[in-house]
């Protein structure tokens, strides 16, 4: 009998692939919303990945004083998109919540009834947005209500490059239930590899076991996208800034970027036996952008040798 993804995580075993999208804007029609979600499980079928990522998006725009480059637009939930238009797809679904959202018995409502099984906790933007739940709140809430559940974290690489201490963040985050990571987008492998180094060395002389690492991946297909990864504060090295905004083809350079950040994070992962994967983000709305999106896939499933 195959082992599940469940099982593969609580393992901590390595080479993972996902791929994430975003739920149609909640003023979407209903009609509208059944053709999106049709065409995302085609697509997501004829990929070979591990597990579809659902995100939770909130307004960022607390943590950034600068004109947000996209409007910010409510989406679907997850969970209730996941349920009502995506139960066709036969994949582990991981949804993403952003806790914040909601009060303590809202959140512990949902947690113990929750039908996905696997999920990943979202605090606030900032210490500055008025939030109604924290992440500790919420990992308390899922420890009581929901012990099936397998509680994903997330971490950002370019935190530890600014404060030099994400590993040690991590490390508070699986004593408080989490059992993998999902990172956000990664642009510069070099911080990338600085937060994995001090992860494994770290673990190794506190006698702790590594938890997978999932690494996020997207393909940019805009001067427009870069500034929004900007925006976000994803780190994109200036020389590379600099290659992609005078590129002929800044999407085909983007998936030759994500493509060798890829490879130079397997390499390090392999030497060093850290349990890892790669979450493949397609967010875009352009044919183009989707298109690189399932490229990008089938480049790392390769490089995963799956």
């Amino acid at each position: 009998m195959p082992i599940s993804l469940k099982q593969r995580i609580l393992s901590c075993e390595s080479g993972y692939l996902f791929y994430g999208l975003t739920p149609p804007k909640a003023t979407t029609g209903e009609e509208r919303v059944r053709e999106i979600a049709d065409k995302q499980m085609a697509r997501v079928r004829s990929l070979n990945v591990d597990a579809l990522i659902l995100y939770d998006l909130q307004d960022e725009s607390s943590r950034n004083s600068s004109p947000r480059p996209f409007p910010f637009s409510e989406t679907l939930k997850p969970d209730v998109y996941s349920r009502k238009y995506l139960s066709d797809l036969h994949l582990p679904k991981i949804i993403y919540k952003s806790v914040g959202k909601y009060s303590t018995d809202e959140f512990a409502d949902w947690v113990r009834t929750a039908e996905n099984d696997m999920s990943v906790f979202v605090g606030s933007p900032s210490k500055s947005q008025t939030e109604n739940l924290t992440l500790r709140d919420a990992y308390r809430i899922k420890n009581e209500q929901n012990t099936q559940m397998v509680l994903g974290g997330v971490t950002i690489p370019e935190r530890h490059h600014l404060k030099g201490d994400e590993h040690l963040r991590l490390f508070s985050k699986i004593d408080s239930g989490c059992r993998f990571f999902v990172s956000q987008c990664v642009y510069s492998v070099n911080h990338a590899l600085d937060f994995l180094s001090d992860y494994y060395y770290t673990a190794l002389e506190l006698q702790r076991p590594l938890v997978p690492i999932i690494f996020t991946l997207t393909p940019c297909g805009s001067v427009k996208s870069l500034e929004f990864l900007d925006w976000l504060g994803i780190d994109v090295p200036h020389w590379l800034h600099n290659d992609l905004i005078h590129s002929e083809n800044i999407l085909r350079q983007s998936v030759d970027v994500c493509r060798s950040t890829a490879a130079d994070i397997v390499d390090f992962c392999r030497e060093k036996n850290i349990p890892m994967g790669f979450n493949i983000e397609s967010v875009a709305i352009r044919k183009e952008e989707i298109e690189a999106s399932v490229e990008l896939v089938s480049d790392v499933s390769k490089l995963l040798r799956r």
